[in-house]
């Protein structure tokens, strides 16, 4: 079992940036993909960014590319999302989430794990 708890988000304006963490614990976390989703009021829940076990792959939805950064520290346990440029769209709860294997897919149903979210406002 994996427990994941989102930390960092907040109200910002747009144009901002804002730094998301997500803690994992309960087993060694280092051997699962991770990723990052965010669901709107109102919308399906959608793909945000994902990363491999070591961090040597990435993948990103269209709509954050350029704008956004993934990465991890399997040293602590941690997984990262950096949002540069953030704009009132990305408006949302962002989840964390971690699967039992090591490469990373955009699919939501692949994820076995995730945390219970953290809400990120971007203001006009």
């Amino acid at each position: 079992q994996v427990q994941l708890v989102e930390s960092g988000g907040g109200l910002v304006q747009a144009g901002g940036s804002l730094s998301l963490s997500c803690a994992a614990s309960g087993r060694t976390f280092g051997s699962n993909a991770a990723g990052w989703f965010r669901q709107a009021p109102g919308k399906e829940r959608e793909f945000v960014a994902a990363i491999s076990y070591r961090g040597g792959t990435t993948l990103y939805a269209d709509s954050v590319k350029d704008r956004f950064t993934i990465s991890r520290d399997n040293a602590k346990n941690q997984v990262y999302l950096q949002m540069n440029s953030l704009k009132p769209e990305d408006t949302a709860v962002y989840y964390c989430a971690a699967r039992n294997m090591r490469w990373p897919t955009e699919a939501r149903g692949e994820y076995d794990y995730w945390g219970q979210g953290t809400q990120v406002t971007v203001s006009s």
